[in-house]
């Protein structure tokens, strides 16, 4: 009764493999990180773009070798590649015991068991997938921990396949995330970040609305010490009164992760994002003016269809203009199952690439000077991985996990050490392109 799971894809599908890992902890099984010794080997996979659907199959197949060489007795399928491709999945991976959709999970420990009825795929309505906890999360990390607050998306984009794997926008009660909240510091965590399709649009779909900022305040006052941070904001709908409340309260990170796509207004339209460049240099204005030292993170896509030189020119110029801290780009993602596949205007992938390459090249500058203005200041560093003596990686306040940069921090040679998943005070000396250098004082 061991079991590997393999979760692929973003912060939400962790948390829904913590979820799966809990019901199957509870039912009896335990975990193993090694798939040559697992009976049952689990994969929640991601299907959101093309590259992510090739690692999701890579994965798969990769994984079905233990069925021959390890003590795997069955391969399970879950997420958002059995939900966007339905009952054909099934015959593309015959390596595959059973597929479940995302409006499944809470079946998973008859997935693995093979007590389910009704065929190699389970994919019931996504909009029936749960927003409770079902079991105890099975967590990756002690000290930090992704919080989901909501589900599914009520939004149109036309590049976006994910309201149709995971549902309209469903947030969970506050009080449920109050609880599993207390829970998670209770066990440690210094450091929680609330994630969802849509975050600062939380609570507007309950019966009784709530808005985001009561929710970040009730956080913030749970545990002063504990780091608050929200990842997945949306520019139109994040309000002041969420900026003023993270201005009010010293443990809700300044950080805003709001990926506004585009700058240019007509490729914005054909993406189905409903504001343009002025509201947005707005929006970033007041953040900066109400939050200080408000680090500020978005997406990118470059090559959408119908993007000309002179749009890309025009998010040049923006990127330029408003000085991100931290920046990703993707070069558009085609197909057929989406709506701007059917948009005039597809730009060659080579176009697409030499775009990308230009604006992150572009970026690499610009988070260089971003940094070089941190030296000499003093931060709280959360330290999270120690690689030689006296060398410990970690994160500061303005560093999201696993999508930024890092804080390295030097220590005196036989002075003392420093504890995984402490706070530790850190003045800055020195930087690389995206990440910080720093010692003890």
């Amino acid at each position: 009764m061991r079991l590997y799971i393999e979760s692929l894809g973003c912060a939400r599908n962790q948390v829904d493999s913590e979820n799966m890992a809990g019901q199957l902890c509870q039912a009896g099984w335990s975990l193993t990180p090694d798939p040559a010794d697992a009976s049952v080997i689990l994969v929640n996979t991601c299907s959101f773009v093309e590259s992510a659907i090739n690692e999701s199959i890579d994965t798969i197949l990769e994984l079905a070798r233990f069925k021959k060489e390890g003590r795997c007795q069955r391969l399970v399928v879950a997420g958002c590649l059995p939900e966007r491709f339905r009952d054909a999945i099934a015959d593309s991976l015959p390596e595959v015991d059973q597929f479940i959709g995302t409006g499944a999970f809470t079946r998973i420990v008859d997935a693995v068991t093979g007590e389910l009825a009704g065929g190699a795929c389970l994919l019931p309505d996504p909009d029936l997938i749960p927003i409770g906890r079902t079991a105890a999360r099975e967590r990756v990390l002690s000290h930090t921990a992704y919080l989901k607050i909501a589900e599914g998306c009520s939004r149109h984009c036309t590049y976006c396949i994910i309201p149709r794997l995971r549902g309209r926008q469903k947030s969970r009660p506050i009080d449920g995330i109050l609880g599993e909240a207390r829970q998670l510091i209770a066990a440690g965590v210094k450091e929680l970040n609330l994630v969802a399709q849509d975050t600062t649009c939380y609570g507007q779909d309950l019966d009784e609305p709530v808005r985001f900022d009561i929710l970040l305040a009730r956080l913030a006052g749970m545990d002063p010490n504990v780091w608050i941070r929200f990842l997945y904001g949306h520019p139109e709908s994040i309000s002041d009164d969420v900026l003023k409340t993270v201005a009010a309260h010293r443990n809700l990170c300044p950080y805003f992760d709001l990926p506004v796509q585009h700058a240019a207004a007509g490729v914005l339209k054909r993406m189905g994002r409903n504001y343009d460049r002025r509201r947005l240099l707005d929006l970033f204005a007041r953040i900066r003016s109400t939050v200080p030292g408000a680090a500020i993170r978005t997406t990118l896509i470059v090559g959408f269809p119908g993007e000309t030189d002179a749009d890309f020119q025009e998010l040049m110029d923006f990127v330029e203009r408003v000085r991100f801290d931290h920046l990703g780009v993707f070069t558009y993602s085609d197909a057929e199952d989406l709506p701007s596949h059917r948009l005039p205007g597809h730009v060659p992938e080579a176009v697409a690439r030499s775009r990308h390459d230009a604006l992150m090249a572009r970026q690499m500058e610009i988070s260089a000077d971003n940094l070089a203005s941190m030296i000499g200041t003093t931060m709280p560093v959360l330290v999270e991985a120690s690689s030689e003596p006296y060398l410990y990686e970690g994160r500061s306040i303005v560093q999201a996990p696993e999508v930024d940069g890092l804080t390295y921090i030097r220590t005196q040679e036989g002075g003392p050490q420093i504890a995984i998943g402490e706070m530790a005070t850190v003045k800055i000396t020195d930087t690389l392109e995206y990440d910080l250098i720093g010692k003890v004082p």
